[in-house]
Formats: C-alpha cells, sequence, structure tokens
C-alpha cells in the first residue's frame, strides 16, 4: 500500500507527479459516486484485489471455518448496500465515495488512532494537511457512510469516508468521521492513503479505515460494473464481513479479534462453481447478479471487517434495485463457499523478495523490534539469503537473513538507539537484484510509559459494566498523560476514546460499558502511550 510516514509521502509525490497522468476525471469535481478512474479494475491488475484465485488450493480448514460462519444453521449472503432507506431520505444504504481533483484543499483530521494513521505528525500525535475533504461532505447528506452530513456526529456507527484524486489516482479512506463545527475541524478513528498505482500494503499490524488493513474501494461491488452490459467480467474480489475474527493473514495487517475457530481477517473466501453437480451462479437468472457471482468465483471475498456473517459490501447508488438483489444473494449460503489457503499468493517461478517490515513500528529507542522479509514463493534448495541494511545509527540490523529452503519468509532482529527526538530509519532488504525497503521510526522515551492494562473483572454478562486500569512506569508528567483505548468490538463493549492520567499520579481507572449479547464473546481492550500498547481479554457472556 502507501507508505505509512506522511512526510514520506509528500516526499514522493513530485516523483509521482512526474509521471504522466492517465487517469480520467469527470466533468465536474467534487462529486458522489462518479465511476472511478480507468484504467479498472483499480490498482494494479497483480494487486490483492485483483487476483484469479480460481486455482487456489483450498485451506485445510475450510470445512470448520465455514461451519463456525454457519454457527449451527444456515447463514445466508446478504447484499450489504442499496439506493436511499425510503426515497428522498437521508439514511442510505451502501458506501458512499466522493472523487476530487488535485485542486482539493488537504486538511487536517484528528485523529483517535493516530500512531495507525496517515496525515500525521508523530511527534505531536497532531494530523497535518493531507485530506482532500470536499465542504459538500460537512453539511450535505450522503457523502459520509450512513447518509447524514459530517457535521451530524453519529459516531456509534462506522461512518467511512473514501475519496478519489482522480488525477493521481490515489485513495483517502477514513473511519468514524465528525465534522466539529465549534472546532472547525475534521475528526475520525483512523486515516490511510492508498497509491492506487502500487501495490504497498500498511506496516504490519497497522489498520487502516478498515478493520483488516485494507483499503475498502476495491472491494465494493459497483452499479458501473455489475449493470454495465459493456463490462463483462468483474475482476475483483469483494469485501465481505463476519460476525468474529481470530488474528490476520496476507494481504491484511491488522488483528481485530481472537476468537478460536474464526476466519484470520485477509482471508478469501470463494464460491464453488459446483454444489450437488450445479452451479450455483445460476440460481438467479438475472444476468447482472451473475455477473456479480462470477467474480465471486473468479476473485472470490476477502474478510475485512467484523459484522454480519456474509454481508458483502457495495456502493451507495440510487439505482440499485434491492427487489432483485435480495432475493438473488439469499439464494446463496456460506455453505457454497470454500476457503482458500490461507494467505495464499500465486506461485511466480523463481523466488523473489515480496517485501521487507518491522514490527513493533514505531518503537520507542533502545527497545527490540523485529524484522520480516517475505518472497513471492517459497525458498529454493539451500535456502535464500537475503541481504539487509540500515541507513541510520539509530536502527541497526545483521548484515542477511537465511529464509529457510521451502519457506516463504524469515525473521530477524532490529536494535535501536534511544534518541532525543524521533528519528526515521530506512531498512533495506536486498534479494536477486531486487531491494524492497521499509521505514521504521523510532521515537524517544519518555520518563512515563504504558506499564499495564488490567480489567476488573474480566467477565461481565451483557449489559453490566467493568473496571478498567491504566497503570503508567513512572508518575505522569505536569500536564498529565492521554492514553488511548480500544475495543476491538465496540458495538459489544465500548469504551472512552482516552483516559487522562493526572500529572503526579501513574494509574487511572475508566469503564467498559457493554450490551446485551446472545452468546459469550470475547473481546480485546487495547491501550496506547508513548509507542507502547497493551492490551487485556473481557468476555461478554450471555444472560
Amino acid at each position: 500500500m502507501r507508505s505509512k510516514l506522511a512526510v514520506l509521502f509528500l516526499a514522493i509525490v513530485p516523483m509521482v507527479l512526474a509521471i504522466p497522468a492517465i487517469a480520467q476525471c469527470p466533468a465536474s469535481v467534487p462529486v458522489e459516486g462518479a465511476p472511478p478512474p480507468a484504467p479498472l479494475p483499480i490498482f494494479p491488475p497483480d494487486n490483492w484485489w485483483n487476483l484469479d484465485i480460481s486455482g487456489a488450493p483450498v485451506d485445510t480448514g475450510s470445512a470448520s471455518y465455514i461451519a463456525f460462519i454457519n454457527n449451527g444453521g444456515t447463514r445466508q449472503l446478504h447484499p450489504d448496500f442499496g439506493g436511499e432507506a425510503s426515497p428522498g431520505s437521508v439514511d442510505v444504504y451502501g458506501m458512499p465515495y466522493a472523487t476530487v481533483d488535485d485542486s482539493q484543499p488537504k486538511l487536517a483530521v484528528t485523529f483517535q488512532y493516530w500512531n495507525e494513521s496517515d496525515g500525521v505528525d508523530y511527534s505531536t500525535h497532531q494530523g497535518i494537511p493531507f485530506y482532500p475533504i470536499p465542504a459538500q461532505a460537512i453539511t450535505q447528506p450522503h457523502w459520509v457512510e450512513g447518509g447524514a452530513p459530517g457535521n451530524v456526529d453519529d459516531r456509534s456507527e462506522d461512518r467511512h469516508l473514501l475519496i478519489i484524486d482522480c488525477t493521481n489516482k490515489y485513495l483517502y479512506e477514513l473511519y468514524n468521521v465528525f465534522y466539529d463545527t465549534t472546532q472547525a475541524n475534521w475528526l475520525a478513528g483512523s486515516g490511510a492513503f492508498f497509491d492506487m498505482n502500487t501495490n504497498n500494503r500498511r506496516p504490519d499490524t497497522w489498520t487502516s479505515a478498515d478493520a483488516a488493513g485494507l483499503a475498502i474501494l476495491p472491494g465494493l461491488v459497483r452499479y458501473d460494473e455489475a449493470w454495465n452490459p459493456a463490462v463483462t467480467e468483474i475482476g475483483h474480489a469483494f469485501r465481505v464481513t463476519v460476525r468474529a475474527t481470530n488474528g490476520y493473514v496476507y494481504p491484511a495487517s491488522h488483528r481485530a479479534g481472537s476468537t478460536s475457530g474464526a476466519l484470520p481477517m485477509g482471508a478469501r473466501l470463494r464460491l464453488k462453481t459446483s454444489v450437488n453437480g450445479l452451479d450455483p451462479a445460476l440460481r438467479t437468472s438475472d444476468p447482472n447478479v451473475q455477473k456479480i457471482f462470477r467474480a465471486m468465483q473468479e476473485r472470490g471475498l476477502i474478510v475485512a471487517d467484523n459484522g454480519s456473517d456474509m454481508y458483502i459490501t457495495g456502493t451507495f447508488d440510487t439505482r440499485w434495485n434491492n427487489d432483485i438483489l435480495n432475493p438473488a444473494f439469499s439464494m446463496l449460503t456460506a455453505s457454497d463457499f470454500e476457503v482458500i489457503q490461507l494467505g495464499w499468493t500465486p506461485p511466480s517461478g523463481a523466488a523473489a523478495l515480496s517485501g521487507v517490515s518491522a514490527s513493533p513500528n514505531p518503537v520507542v529507542g533502545g527497545n527490540p523490534s523485529t524484522g520480516t522479509v517475505t518472497l513471492t514463493s517459497a525458498a529454493p534448495s539451500g535456502g535464500a539469503v537475503v541481504s539487509l541494511g540500515s541507513a541510520s545509527s539509530a536502527v541497526t540490523v545483521p548484515g542477511n537473513v537465511s529464509v529457510s529452503q521451502g519457506a516463504t519468509s524469515a525473521t530477524f532482529g532490529i536494535a535501536t538507539s534511544t534518541v532525543t527526538s524521533q528519528t526515521l530509519a530506512t531498512l533495506s532488504a536486498t534479494y536477486s537484484g531486487v531491494t524492497k525497503t521499509t521505514t521504521v521510526t523510532v521515537n524517544p522515551a519518555a520518563a512515563d510509559t504504558l506499564a499495564s492494562l488490567t480489567l476488573n473483572p474480566t467477565s461481565v454478562k451483557g449489559g453490566g459494566s467493568v473496571t478498567g486500569t491504566v497503570t503508567l512506569s513512572a508518575p505522569a508528567p505536569a500536564n498529565g498523560a492521554t492514553v488511548t483505548l480500544r475495543s476491538s468490538n465496540p458495538a459489544l463493549a465500548s469504551v472512552p476514546a482516552s483516559v487522562l492520567v493526572s500529572a503526579g499520579t501513574s494509574s487511572q481507572p475508566f469503564t467498559v460499558t457493554t450490551a446485551a449479547t446472545r452468546k459469550n464473546v470475547l473481546v480485546t481492550i487495547s491501550a496506547s502511550y508513548a509507542g507502547m500498547t497493551a492490551t487485556a481479554t473481557l468476555t461478554v457472556k450471555r444472560r
């Protein structure tokens, strides 16, 4: 995906702009819902959203994963898109998106999860002018997910705001947005930038505007593809949600759950070509829906977020006809799908270097991190020796790391030095003439760091509350210490966005409020401060 650091983004923009633009912009911008710029599908042909997975191997755990989704019953597909909730209403179904050109002014956004967002000065945690948000999104309906204008505080919902820069083929995505009119400032949970000319992944362990750390727009079912007779094949996978997840696999970069038996973020489901001797794509007679189902057979579904089981995400578009979509989608169930090999990438002959990453990243100077090199396919006989280097004395890596024969990745140790100011270090990995880089952010150590996060009790009946406590390693400084909080399932177990540890004290309690549930669910509560993150698990019990 894109580089995580705003400063790096600003550095590479001139180089990108030097390339003649082939993107196409609408006649008038900003506009909501215009077809994305050609060529389609968006992102390069070999991007994970656009891969042909029809021949990919089935995962050995496929049957159990499908059984988990069915949950003792039968989970039908549902089209999570459409038009207005009622004619002329503010509320909408599906995901709106805006298109602007490169003249759109860039705005700063204040993030809850600033340390995993783009467009941030990481030394101050504050947003910088980065996101080309149309002014219309503040007061006009239908620019933000859910339909209400941005100045309506409806952050109990996801409230995504997706923006295409059609001049440069850049994509900006925001989660949980709200425009605070008193501060004249956009607020959001997280934000991500994607250069749609590249296949750059987000830094490992980072979220995006989506829980899996993936872009949202390339996985949407769009009317301009499905109902366009000139488009004979939809060339990309679709975004799908499931009720619970367990970790993540490529191409995802972020986890949002640890439920045993559940699929990981980034897992791919594929519609079978034969069920009881018949093609399930032909259960509907509508040729446009058949086209959507064919894409599920050839490109599949990618698990991108926790939500309702087997909900397929599409765009907000008043041309959708739910009287066609809903009955057709309900003809397919989870049992008509199979899970392909987790983390699968297509074979490409001789192994080549795919990427290098570091985790944790950012890291407090003096603390270790772990690097990972990844190949495009299994290492050959005798293994693959990957050369390593660091451009900064603040970060030290070994001269090389060996990927064992038959393996596709290997880890190596990263040592960091104490620094007095935020330091950016470029790590490089080279194999067989190919070099990949990643940026490690080394932050100065604070006098106080996050020591622990505890919950009391650690289990509660849905509807009840528990007390969480964050504890620092030393008393908070004169202005106090703001600790960021997060829940892996905020609809079930909500926490404040942050908690302030008062000056001179080292701990502060907060309340976790839960909702009723019909089954026991594990929720991960996390706290972040001064480059450190602590987690605790809460069991929300059925009543």
